[in-house]
């Protein structure tokens, strides 16, 4: 049987992002035996591809460690999430779903963003239910372009030269952040959940437009047409730091 043009297409995409799903896992030694992995599922892209990938590989054995996912509804903002399709499609991938809602008060600090405060009670969550199931890790769906905007937000707002890391260890208690994502680009992301059928969410976040995120983007598109490597040359450069040509305070 011929396959079609959007069938080979999605084949050798699938094998592109597999590919680089486990160079990040290898290079970065993301996952090891008997790790129990709680994946923060969104319900975006990023985050369903990383259950498929996680729940395929955690089906191979080697090594062996057992994935769930949690979905985190905050109750105060208006996201539409389909938690029936998302329970299903971890049913598929044999990956064990569990829905957690919660919600906050924005007049309890009024100096920080909606989104800051979104992000950190949806954190907040997933650490409350890793803890309750044992899991010793959390998979986060960053991808490549996630870890490189986050850098450039650093070196422009924040004065510092540092990303959200493939793998960070938390330091209040033992749990480790892990990113299995971090080598692919959200391009093919984007076009792997096209050709895959991925359900879009019916809503997502109503403030993504307004952040600073969003403007990094727009920079990062416009060095891309100076070239269009741009992004293996910002993350060449985080693995290629030259200290001694870097000031340094007597």
């Amino acid at each position: 049987m011929q396959h079609t043009p959007q069938e080979i297409e999605l084949i050798h995409l699938q094998k592109r992002i597999t590919r680089l799903f486990h160079k990040g896992c290898t290079d970065y030694g993301l996952i090891q035996e008997g790790d129990h992995i709680l994946i923060g599922l969104s319900g975006g892209k990023d985050s369903l591809a990383l259950v498929e990938l996680l729940g395929r590989r955690s089906q191979i054995y080697v090594p062996h460690f057992r994935v769930s996912a949690v979905h985190v509804s905050i109750e105060n903002i208006a996201y539409q999430s389909d938690t029936a399709y998302l329970k299903s499609f971890c049913e598929h991938h044999k990956v064990p779903f569990i829905h957690h809602t919660t919600r906050f008060d924005d007049s309890e600090d009024t100096r920080k963003s909606h989104c800051f405060l979104c992000s950190w009670y949806r954190r907040k969550a997933l650490f409350e239910v890793a803890q309750q199931l044992g899991c010793n890790k959390i998979a986060l769906g960053h991808h490549k372009d996630d870890i490189i905007e986050t850098l450039l937000l650093n070196l422009v707002f924040q004065g510092n030269f540092g990303t959200i890391a493939p793998k960070l260890q938390m330091q209040k208690f033992s749990m480790q952040m892990i990113r299995p994502l971090c080598l692919i680009c959200e391009k093919d992301l984007a076009r792997y959940a096209v050709l895959s059928g991925y359900h879009k969410q019916n809503k997502l976040c109503p403030f993504e437009q307004e952040s600073n995120r969003h403007n990094i983007k727009q920079i990062i598109s416009q060095l891309e047409s100076l070239n269009p490597n741009v992004r293996d040359s910002i993350w060449g450069a985080m693995e290629n730091i030259k200290p001694e040509y870097l000031p340094h305070k007597v």
